[in-house]
């Protein structure tokens, strides 16, 4: 990340994080009343040339529940508490990941991040995706913001992302990627907000 981007990130995150901080602890405390503690859960994600590294989330699920399941969420997954329905649907759950962008991990808008598991599918030209800094946000996190609805449709889920979103999402990306500005990653953070902001009025 050249440091003109990184200067525009931190212009962002830092004032975000602290106008989110009272937000976030009820948001924190809504999670640890509805399913105990922790709040947060810190899922394993690949991220530039190939570096593990922790993805921050407010916990949405049931306790132990990635090891009781596929690493997909699809539909009305039982495994989502009620707290969980409510930031899954208007995407509050990655609010923490503001602080994965303070360090240095994420960027504001980049391809999302994927598991391991999934990146071992990558094809040898899908790779290229690993030389971008992931993000919270891009292109293709818009036009999949209902991909958990979308799967939920498919009678094979895990199949249909790996051959079918999988591609598109890293397509999408690489693309953007090719063309971006800080001009462009403002207006994507800003159709992704209002984007949520639709969501969460059930529009």
């Amino acid at each position: 990340m050249n440091q003109a981007k990184r200067t525009f990130e931190l212009f962002w995150t830092l004032p975000g994080i602290v106008l989110l901080l009272v937000p976030g602890l009820v948001i924190a405390a809504a999670v640890v009343i509805d399913d105990g503690w922790s709040p947060l859960y810190a899922q394993e994600r690949v991220g530039l040339h190939g570096q593990s590294f922790k993805l921050l989330k407010f916990r949405s699920m049931r306790r132990d529940s990635d090891r009781t399941g596929s690493q997909l969420t699809v539909g009305n997954d039982s495994r989502v508490t009620r707290v969980g329905h409510v930031l899954r649907r208007t995407k509050l759950d990655e609010l923490p990941q503001l602080l994965n962008v303070l360090h240095g991990d994420m960027s504001l808008v980049g391809p999302r991040p994927e598991v391991p598991e999934f990146v071992q599918q990558y094809s040898l030209e899908q790779r290229d995706v690993l030389e971008l800094v992931p993000g919270i946000t891009d292109p293709a996190s818009i036009k999949y913001a209902d991909e958990s609805d979308i799967l939920a449709l498919q009678a094979d889920p895990r199949d249909y992302y790996v051959t079918t979103i999988m591609p598109d999402k890293i397509r999408i990306s690489i693309e953007y990627a090719k063309r971006a500005t800080m001009v462009s990653d403002f207006l994507v953070i800003t159709e992704t907000v209002l984007g949520r902001g639709r969501v969460s009025r059930g529009v």
